[in-house]
């Protein structure tokens, strides 16, 4: 058995069952197997095991972990790993097979190396937490502080501390758990391979145990913030972030209102502030996104009015009522709650794509012609710049790249779903012709061939993920929906 892989037509047809069956609590039980869910709750999968193994002692957690792959390899079962299943087009999940969720581990930093070993299952937050006591940052970590690091390698996220490439551009080396139970030590020099297919390899050629990731010192930061027109945005962030030697960390944002759709964009950068490292604040759960309540967030949802009351409250209210000085670690810790959604009839739905900063301003004409009318209520889009990556295989930024996440609400019906699917896949028509790529880890809405154009190397790295996976132990949803 090879997953569950739906048929676009089946989706659209059986929507409204399978979106009614994404509001059930997670997990639930059904019969003998339990239902596993991911953020978007969207994706009710029936899964035969689902185990949560001690992360105490590593030792233990390798032996734990090697008992599950033989029983699932005798069984004949797949087997898909997550942790916090922050994704959203069920890359954690696997129909009727093994769930191995990790959670905790051990973080400990080498402040001469300034490194640190963190297994898999640590949240952001933890890492955080323990290094702000010795006065270190995560040189890139997710945007988010309540996401895993092993699963932040596995999707191989970016930050927005500048000038960075993703996650995996700092992390030095791993242990990866193969089918077979063999445990590897893979980096740059040692199983090289190994280590591009695992970083953003959605786990599909092993459980990475642990890994060895840079830090940075934590320092204080004072934001700037210039409001202008979307056309000058790609220009003035490349110049902030790749020539002015002092910005530490940079963001934008654009306009969503539909009367001047992606009209007007906001540049932030942040520059370091002279300060005694003793004295540092211990970090709070600030965040970027602090300086918009969840009440006016939230306002945006089917409301026009609400959009351009957000985006006066970010782009001249805030800054004129706070400074917005904060320590690295404090603009980094933010949860994904606190902007989510408590409405039960409705679901956040990420979108990325990933342009060369030449290929921005027809990346807003394609958003202009195909958002507005497709029915879809597009909430916020962030900006990032992501530094090439040469590592990983199904890398997303092979040349610098502006990254553009979309937050968009959705209901759980099956005409919402079908409107979404259409968007998402004109969308990425539109981005892959300008040489661009999408994310990932969110809906499988893309077709086939759209995702073999935007990852050139899918390929081979379906070739090598056979190689040293020739039973196709590790499965889950995007296997099945593309590789299979």
């Amino acid at each position: 058995m090879d997953g569950f892989r739906p048929s676009r037509r089946g989706i659209l047809a059986g929507g409204g069952a399978a979106l009614a069956a994404g509001m059930l609590p997670r997990p639930a039980r059904a019969g003998q197997r339990t239902i596993l869910n991911d953020a978007s709750g969207l994706n009710p999968t029936p899964v035969m095991r689902h185990v949560t193994p001690r992360t105490g002692a590593t030792e233990a957690l390798i032996e734990t972990l090697r008992a599950e792959l033989r029983d699932a390899a005798a069984s004949g079962r797949p087997v898909a790993v997550g942790a916090a299943r922050h994704s959203m087009g069920g890359q954690s999940l696997a129909r009727d097979g093994t769930a191995v969720t990790l959670e905790g581990g051990p973080i400990e930093a080498d402040s001469a190396a300034r490194t640190y070993r963190v297994g898999a299952g640590a949240r952001w937050s933890e890492v955080i937490r323990q290094l702000d006591r010795i006065g270190f940052s995560p040189a890139v970590m997710q945007s988010n502080n309540d996401f895993a690091v092993g699963s932040t390698f596995s999707v191989n996220a970016h930050g927005w501390p500048t000038p960075r490439g993703p996650f995996g551009s700092t992390v030095r080396a791993i242990r990866l758990l193969l089918a077979d139970g063999t445990l590897v030590t893979c980096s740059r020099t040692e199983n090289p391979d190994l280590f591009g297919l695992a970083m953003g390899g959605y786990g599909l050629v092993g459980i990475v145990v642990d890994l060895v990731v840079e830090m940075v010192p934590n320092v204080l930061l004072a934001p700037t913030v210039t409001v202008m027109p979307a056309s000058r945005f790609a220009e003035a962030f490349v110049a902030a972030v790749e020539q002015a030697p002092t910005v530490r960390m940079a963001y934008g944002r654009l306009s969503v209102a539909r009367a001047g759709f992606f009209d007007e964009a906001i540049l932030t950068h942040y520059t370091e502030v002279a300060h005694p490292p003793a004295t540092l604040p211990v970090a709070a759960s600030k965040g970027a996104f602090t300086s918009v309540s969840r009440e006016i967030y939230r306002a945006q949802v089917g409301n026009d009015f609400g959009k351009r009351a957000r985006w006066i409250a970010e782009t001249r209210l805030s800054p004129a009522l706070d400074s917005g000085i904060a320590t690295r670690n404090s603009l980094m810790n933010e949860p994904v709650a606190n902007l989510a959604a408590h409405d039960r009839g409705r679901t956040d739905i990420l979108h990325e794509y990933f342009v060369a900063p030449d290929r921005f301003g027809a990346f807003l004409d394609a958003c202009r012609e195909t958002i507005p009318d497709s029915g879809c209520d597009c909430l916020n889009v962030t900006l990032r710049y992501v530094a090439a990556d040469p590592d990983s295989r199904l890398a997303y930024a092979p040349v610098p790249r502006i990254a553009a996440v979309m937050s968009f609400t959705q209901g759980f019906t099956a005409g919402e779903e079908a409107a979404m699917m259409r968007m998402t896949e004109a969308l990425i028509e539109r981005v892959v012709a300008i040489g661009g790529a999408y994310y990932l880890p969110y809906r499988l809405h893309a077709r086939r061939d759209q995702m073999a154009h935007a990852y050139p190397a899918l390929d081979s790295f379906i070739a090598d993920k056979r190689r040293h996976d020739p039973g196709l132990l590790f499965r889950n949803a995007l296997w099945s929906t593309y590789m299979a």
